[in-house]
C-alpha cells in the first residue's frame, strides 16, 4: 500500500484549536481489585504503593496527572499489539477517548466481542461486567482533524477496519509536527461518533477526571446490552452490528455461559 507523505510543516499548517471532553471506559475493579488481598485499608495502600513502584517511571510531563490519564503513557515495555495510532513495540503512548460516552461504550463492546472471537471456547460470562466511564477535559492548539478537509480526503485510510498502517504512519508524522491530538471518526460506533487520540500529556486541561458514569455491559448470544443508571441510558448492539469486521463475522455466538 502506497501511503501519502506528510511533512511536519504541512501538518502544522492544519493545526486547529480544540476545547472539549474525551470519554474512556475502564473496568470498575481498577482500584479495588487489591482490596480482597489485604485486611485493612492501610495494607491495601501499601500494596498499591509496592505495585506502583514496580512499574516503569512516569514520563516527567505526565507526572502531575491522575493515573487514569497517565497510564497509557507510562509503560516502557514493548506494546504487544499495534492499535490504530500506535505501532507495536517500544512506542510512545496514546490515550484513546471518545467525544460521547455512548461511542466509548461501542468501542468497549467491540473489543470485548473481539476477545471472545479470538477465544472460541470461552463461555459467555453469566453476569454483566461493570465499567467506569470518565471524562477528560482536553484543550489544545495542536489538533489534527481527520474528519475535515483536507485530511478527510484520505478517509479510506482512517477508517480501515483492520489495517492500521496508514493511521500509524500518520501518527508518527503528527508527532514530528508536535501535534497533541488526532480527531477521527469511530469505525465501531454504529452512529459514527467521534474519537480522540491524545498523543501528549500537555493536551489534558485538568489533571484528573471530571464526570463519571457507571455502566454495566452484558454479552450473550444475542449481542451486547449496556445500561447506565445515572444519567439513565441504555444501548444495545445486536450480533450483526459489528459484522463488517471479518473477525466478528466469524464469531461463534452459540456458546454456553460460564
Amino acid at each position: 500500500m502506497s501511503l501519502p507523505t506528510w511533512t511536519p510543516a504541512a501538518l502544522s499548517s492544519e493545526f486547529r484549536s480544540y476545547v472539549g471532553a474525551g470519554w474512556r471506559l475502564v473496568e470498575a475493579q481498577h482500584r479495588v481489585s487489591t482490596l480482597k488481598l489485604t485486611d485493612t485499608l492501610a495494607e491495601q495502600a501499601l500494596l498499591e504503593d509496592l505495585i506502583e513502584g514496580s512499574k516503569p517511571a512516569m514520563p516527567p510531563e505526565c507526572q502531575h496527572l491522575d493515573f487514569l490519564f497517565a497510564t497509557p503513557f507510562r509503560y516502557g515495555a514493548a506494546y504487544p499489539n499495534g492499535s490504530r495510532f500506535r505501532r507495536a513495540g517500544r512506542t510512545l503512548g496514546v490515550f484513546y477517548a471518545a467525544e460521547r460516552p455512548i461511542t466509548a461504550v461501542a468501542e468497549m463492546a467491540f473489543y470485548r466481542l473481539l476477545f471472545f472471537a479470538e477465544s472460541p471456547k470461552t463461555p459467555w460470562p453469566n453476569d454483566a461486567a461493570e465499567y467506569t466511564a470518565f471524562s477528560a477535559d482536553v484543550a489544545s492548539h495542536g489538533l489534527l482533524d481527520l474528519t475535515q478537509a483536507p485530511l478527510s480526503k484520505e478517509e479510506a485510510l482512517w477508517t480501515d477496519l483492520m489495517n492500521y498502517e496508514g493511521c500509524q504512519a500518520f501518527a508518527e508524522a503528527a508527532r514530528a509536527a508536535e501535534a497533541d491530538v488526532i480527531r477521527y471518526r469511530s469505525v465501531r460506533d454504529p452512529a459514527q461518533g467521534i474519537n480522540l487520540a491524545i498523543l501528549a500529556c500537555r493536551a489534558f486541561a485538568r489533571p484528573a477526571p471530571g464526570e463519571r458514569q457507571t455502566w454495566r455491559m452484558r454479552l450473550s448470544a444475542s449481542g451486547v446490552q449496556a445500561l447506565c443508571e445515572f444519567p439513565r441510558q441504555a444501548v444495545e448492539f445486536p450480533r450483526n452490528v459489528f459484522a463488517a469486521d471479518p473477525r466478528i463475522a466469524g464469531l461463534n455466538w452459540d456458546r454456553a455461559g460460564a
